[in-house]
């Protein structure tokens, strides 16, 4: 991986990302990601990572966690471990940007997941809430849900309704991952 392969940058919303150590180079074991977040006061949906353990540090800034029913400010060198299945979203409404460092254990196919995001909202293919439509958004989803699924509708449904949806997004040219 080159340097610029290890930088993302969603347009949308500001966020960064640098790849630290990949799972690729811990055999799957690890994904650390650098992460800085603009202020802003969107959130992300509430999700969970069903098979991974993911953890947070705060470097700068303050983050502001919504975690299994709990809302949490964390500041500079707060810790947050969130066990797999653990339904949760951040935001920073801070108005400094928040510089963290994001583990994802094991690192499963996650950093897939947030590329495709990513080359998503740089190419316009997302709305005002920052999620691509449902035909589009079908075939990235049933390929990441072992990395991550959002809490609602319950993934019984979304899966249905993915799976449905799963053709017509193949014949529109629809892929299950974007760089």
């Amino acid at each position: 991986m080159t340097t610029t392969d290890r930088q993302i940058t969603n347009p949308r919303s500001g966020q960064r990302m640098i790849f630290r150590t990949t799972g690729k180079e811990t055999n799957g074991a690890l994904l650390e990601i650098e992460s800085f977040n603009p202020s802003s006061k969107e959130k992300e949906p509430e999700h969970i990572h069903p098979n991974q353990v993911s953890s947070l540090e705060v470097i700068t800034g303050k983050i502001h966690f919504y975690i299994n029913g709990e809302t949490r400010v964390l500041g500079p060198g707060d810790i947050l471990e969130i066990p797999a299945g653990v339904p949760h979203y951040f935001w920073n409404e801070d108005a400094a940007e928040a510089h963290t460092i994001q583990k994802f254990t094991p690192a499963l196919e996650i950093e897939g997941f947030f590329r495709t995001y990513f080359a998503l909202a740089r190419d316009g293919k997302l709305n005002a809430k920052g999620t691509p439509n449902l035909v589009r958004m079908s075939l990235p989803m049933l390929n990441y849900q072992n990395e991550i699924q959002v809490v609602n509708p319950p993934w019984s449904v979304q899966k249905i309704v993915f799976t449905i949806l799963s053709p017509l997004a193949r014949l529109l040219g629809y892929k299950q991952k974007y760089e």
